[in-house]
């Protein structure tokens, strides 16, 4: 079983961070092979640009897409980027860290998921959804929110957190073939005293050392 975490967040004392330390380990005592991409300590830019590739197709005109599938046929794409797909393909689990920032990922993440779901490579031909790259793969949203858990349901201040989720879930995940699990949501850490800090590090651990068999979620059904 092979898991692939990609984290970011700004800082290293965060709660994020406890929990993208605690993932690793989770997997790990479980019997998983685990490689991660902490986006941040690698700096990674999030701007797509001709810096994606070593090949060319058009140099006058930058149609990222042609570039994307020139590249594919060519094994054109930038180390960075060939290292973060190789990644992808070789996982059984993908699973995000990360804060809920404006109801999405934030732009490093969104930036790398631009970069690296390449044209040709990831996803194009028909090859997407139930017939997508990554079908039998399975993928996992984990994240904290500012706001508390009642801010999150149906009714509440800002929806229902599954609706919050769903351009990921679907637009991102399933639109690439990923089988997407429950998301894992921590509401307002910041807000929790330390005890109740390691006790949601601790039923994070819990959940992941049962992740293999867990089953996934509809996402249509939001």
């Amino acid at each position: 079983m092979k898991a692939f975490v990609v984290y970011w967040h700004p800082e290293s004392k965060s709660f994020n961070h406890a929990m993208f330390i605690t993932a690793q380990q989770a997997l790990t005592n479980s019997g998983w092979e685990v490689v991660t991409s902490d986006l941040h300590a690698m700096q990674f830019d999030p701007v797509s640009s001709r810096a994606n590739f070593k090949s060319v197709k058009d140099p006058n005109y930058l149609k990222l897409q042609s570039e994307e599938a020139y590249a594919t046929e060519v094994d054109g794409f930038s180390e960075e980027i060939k290292t973060e797909i190789e990644k992808l393909e070789w996982c059984d689990l993908m699973l995000w860290q990360f804060p809920l920032w404006w109801f999405s990922v934030p732009a490093v993440l969104k930036g790398w998921v631009d970069r690296v779901f390449a044209m040709g490579r990831i996803y194009g031909g028909g090859r997407l959804y139930s017939k997508g790259v990554f079908c039998g793969k399975r993928a996992m949203l984990s994240l904290t929110t500012g706001g508390p858990a009642e801010a999150y349901v149906e009714g509440g201040l800002n929806g229902d957190i599954h609706g919050v989720l769903r351009p990921i879930h679907r637009g991102m995940l399933q639109f690439v073939g990923f089988d997407v699990l429950a998301p894992h949501v921590v509401n307002g850490p910041v807000r929790m005293s330390d005890e109740q800090r390691k006790t949601e590090l601790e039923r994070f651990s819990r959940r992941l050392a049962d992740i293999a068999t867990e089953q996934p979620i509809d996402v249509g059904s939001y």
